[in-house]
């Protein structure tokens, strides 16, 4: 749900704020920068015995600083002038009622009261019947005007500016928007959260993201880079954001709010986020990519189709200017994300692409295939410049899943094949080391993915259970099984110590240390 909030409300926010902390040049010069005024009052209770008690003195200048507009102070002057008469004070109730823009509003729209008022003001002797015709009286009509003038005011609670920033730190640290667990710096950048002091293998499951409608399930997830939300894209085509401290939907994104939610016609396959969270490219099973902005869920374009089969993966380029795409046709693409027009094409897989991402340095492209091979491939020339195969004893090809920069070390790849081993390798080629659960078959990786430090590094296995080892040392740290049902993928937050699994019966998994 979106809430708009009034600029001349934030402004009163802050002239409260200087009011009750004594900044009287601040704020009298804020006033009158903006002419803008606070129109609030300490007590109504206050205000409202000062009008029954006839202490006009108070009531007039509280009324002066509260900038009520003149045609509703029209019952106000009009007792005081009055009640003046009243105490014989004549030349005061003659100077109110001929020189104050309320009494002379009274003598253009309201003639017959304001020629009362002259009658009364030109007696020599004061009578109250005269004064006060068709049975009212003094008190009832100053109980009649303090109610109608409180009507015009707020009475705002104190330290309304700090209570609304508390109340909004809450509400995000509810929607998994801030950690619970860091020192909130006002002014610091909100999408720059911090990772954990030390990385641990995640044994929690805490929430479930299920899917209502039988065989609708997610076929993709991933984390946004700044933490804030986790994405799906599921087989129907829909494209959902959540909270992923709870699993719930983000309903603060006004178009998940109202059920508009972005869509492709076709099962969503691949996604991936911009490198400043705005933007998310989603790959669709008919080889169409869609970008949209986040924040308003709007699809900043189309290519259509991008690809001749279904679209495995993209991957945005540092500036985000470019996009990198794989496919099951068995190229890479990469298009300009402003003309959408596809500047190279690379050629070379015998098989389906299945991971595609640009090297840390920008200069390379890496791709993993189901032919059993990681090409790296020259962006200017197009041209592939090395080929990692990957083998086993029982094929002498396997498909490579997936490959995940390290978070930790600039230019190692995390490779994973449908076997029992994750590589960790150099993006030039060097092989590294290797992580194994030893299991020799029916428990070949699906999925793998780092923690946020990049000292962990998890592979999800095809029976559901997931595997965690050191990336330093190579030794298993830990094991869990997460389901039973068919596994699809992994992916790790930026951080915190947590990922998302998701499988083909409908669920996403949340799991954390």
């Amino acid at each position: 749900m979106s809430i708009e909030i009034e600029s001349e409300d934030v402004i009163r926010l802050i002239l409260q704020f200087l009011k009750e902390n004594k900044f009287d040049k601040a704020f009298t010069t804020l006033e009158e920068e903006t002419t803008i005024t606070l129109n609030t009052m300490d007590s109504k209770e206050a205000f409202v015995q000062d009008v029954t008690q006839g202490h006009w003195d108070t009531v007039l200048k509280q009324v002066a600083k509260l900038k009520i507009p003149p045609r509703k102070l029209l019952d106000l002057y009009e007792q005081v002038v009055i009640e003046l008469v009243e105490m014989k004070e004549i030349s005061a109730a003659r100077t109110l009622l001929r020189q104050t823009e309320p009494m002379q509003i009274l003598k253009n729209h309201h003639p017959e009261r304001y020629l009362h008022l002259e009658h009364v003001l030109s007696r020599t002797v004061f009578d109250s019947k005269d004064a006060y015709p068709h049975g009212t009286t003094k008190e009832k009509r100053r109980h009649i005007i303090a109610q109608a003038l409180t009507s015009q005011v707020a009475v705002v609670p104190p330290e309304r500016l700090k209570t609304l920033l508390h109340q909004c730190m809450k509400w995000q640290q509810n929607q998994g928007l801030l950690s619970c667990d860091n020192e909130f710096d006002v002014f610091g950048d909100s999408k720059s959260a911090q990772p954990p002091q030390q990385d641990e293998f995640v044994s929690e499951h805490y929430a479930t993201i299920k899917y209502p409608s039988k065989g609708t399930y997610a076929e993709c997830i991933a984390f946004s880079p700044n933490g804030q939300c986790l994405v799906t894209g599921s087989v129907d085509g829909f494209i959902e954001l959540w909270n992923h401290s709870n699993g719930t939907l983000r309903k603060d994104l006004k178009y998940q709010a109202e059920d508009q939610l972005m869509a492709m016609d076709e099962s969503v396959i691949s996604l991936c986020f911009s490198r400043d969270s705005e933007l998310l490219a989603s790959g669709s099973t008919d080889g169409k990519i869609a970008i949209w902005k986040i924040q308003s869920g709007y699809c900043q374009r189309r290519f259509s189709p991008a690809h001749s089969q279904g679209v495995t993966c993209v991957a945005f380029s540092k500036d985000a200017s470019q996009l990198l795409s794989g496919s099951y046709d068995q190229t890479l693409k990469i298009h300009s994300t402003r003309s959408g027009k596809s500047l190279k094409k690379f050629i070379g897989h015998s098989k389906f692409v299945n991971s595609a991402l640009y090297s840390s340095d920008g200069m390379r492209v890496l791709s993993g295939s189901s032919d059993g091979t990681v090409k790296i491939w020259d962006i200017d020339t197009e041209a592939c410049i090395h080929t990692l195969p990957y083998e086993s004893t029982e094929s002498p090809s396997v498909a490579v899943q997936s490959l995940t920069l390290s978070p930790k070390t600039a230019g190692q790849l995390l490779v994973c094949t449908k076997s029992n081993t994750l590589s960790l390798v150099q993006e030039k080629g060097a092989f590294i080391r290797a992580f194994s659960h030893n299991i020799e078959t029916g428990s070949e990786f699906v999925a793998s993915a780092f923690s946020p430090l990049g000292e962990l590094a998890y592979g999800l296995s095809e029976k559901g259970v997931l595997y965690c080892f050191n990336v330093a040392t190579g030794v298993l740290v830990g094991s869990r099984p997460i389901t039973d049902t068919e596994v699809i993928g992994l992916a790790g937050h930026p951080f915190t110590n947590s990922i998302a699994c998701n499988d083909d019966s409908g669920n996403v998994y949340l799991i954390k240390a």
